[in-house]
């Protein structure tokens, strides 16, 4: 069996690594599989995307398609035309895709126009937002995927919907929460902590890069108002993402506990979060994280493609109204908020489930 990995930003990078060490783990008993790792170079910042490959043990890509940068239509037709040309060149049984982003999309419409056959990882999530391109990425792969592994049985029955039979979907839960768990008792205490004089639950996380929080600096400048003047007096943290610092510096922002940082490497990051009072983000994937640490984490969306965070988990989906933030803080130092519980499968071996499926196809 000869696969394709395909991985170009942050979230495939921690994805990824549990599939390539389930993988090794197969050969290692005996079973006859070659993977190719290719990044498409969507992520081309270091902190996005070379400290992910070191920290978390990835092999070093057998080749970077260098497509950082563009428009998502720019960047889209960049990653098919490179990866056209590598997939040629060294043909396939499977090309592996994972999430969301933009390159499990294009190297999907890629693979499928070369008769390729397909697996998604983290299939059937749906937010039905057309306005996300997130949600365009993942319609697009559904519908040209032939294997679907999905982290919940909600997106089981969303691909159902699609018409798509039972015998191609494997529920097999969330491959994110394996590299999570396998790397804990790793996370790295980051230089910043004893800079800022931070404690456990001394301080907010919050971590903000959509366009619809980020793009319109007067409604960026009033969400982080709302936040660090409801916080009594905790420290906020704000990692900024490359997208969101250019704006943010523009808005000429000085509030003494408002500490905005360089991105940081995945250790680094949920040692943070892990010992955070809550977070506040716009991001799906640590809307999960946060939910098997016990966190209690605000979404700043208007709706999300993971229900099971907030069903299940710690999450509450808070919108975009920067109004909104202040009742749910006082909730939170109100002690009411909800504890949570861990979703099905999310227990570590999701990507053993991944490669005994593909094992059993192939």
């Amino acid at each position: 069996m000869k696969l394709t990995l395909i991985a170009g930003a942050r979230p495939n990078f921690i994805k990824i690594a549990p599939i390539i060490n389930a993988i090794k783990q197969a050969r290692s008993n005996g079973h006859q599989i070659q993977f190719r790792l290719v990044h498409t170079g969507q992520h081309y910042d270091s902190k996005m995307s070379d400290t992910f490959f070191n920290e978390l043990n990835i092999p070093e890509p057998d080749i970077n398609l260098g497509c950082g940068g563009g428009t998502q239509a720019e960047q889209t037709a960049a990653i098919m035309i490179a990866f056209e040309k590598d997939l040629i060149t060294n043909p396939c049984d499977l090309v592996i895709v994972v999430g969301d982003v933009t390159s499990t999309m294009a190297c999907s419409i890629v693979a499928k126009k070369l008769n390729t056959k397909v697996a998604h990882i983290e299939a059937g999530i749906r937010s039905y937002d057309l306005t996300m391109p997130e949600e365009i990425n993942r319609m697009v792969t559904d519908c040209l995927s032939d294997y679907f592994f999905t982290t919940t049985k909600s997106a089981g029955d969303n691909l159902k919907k699609m018409g798509i039979n039972d015998d191609r979907i494997f529920f097999v839960g969330n491959v994110m929460i394996d590299t999570l768990l396998a790397n804990r008792s790793r996370f790295k205490k980051p230089d910043l902590w004893d800079k800022f004089d931070l404690k456990d639950q001394s301080y907010i996380l919050i971590t903000l890069h959509r366009p619809a929080n980020v793009d319109e600096g007067n409604k960026l400048k009033s969400h982080l108002k709302e936040i660090v003047t409801n916080v009594q007096g905790l420290t906020v943290i704000f990692p900024i993402h490359p997208r969101t610092e250019k704006i943010f510096n523009d808005l000429d922002i000085h509030e003494p506990n408002l500490k905005t940082i360089a991105p940081l490497g995945y250790l680094e990051f949920n040692y943070l979060v892990e010992r955070s009072k809550a977070v506040l983000t716009d991001s799906g994937g640590i809307t999960e994280e946060t939910t098997v640490m016990g966190v209690p984490c605000f979404t700043l969306r208007d709706n999300t493609e993971r229900p099971e965070t907030i069903e299940i988990g710690t999450n509450e989906l808070i919108g975009t109204d920067p109004s909104a933030i202040k009742p749910a803080l006082i909730k939170l130092f109100s002690g009411q908020w909800k504890r949570g519980a861990i979703p099905e499968l999310w227990d570590g071996k999701s990507a053993e489930r991944i490669v005994k499926q593909l094992i059993r196809i192939f």
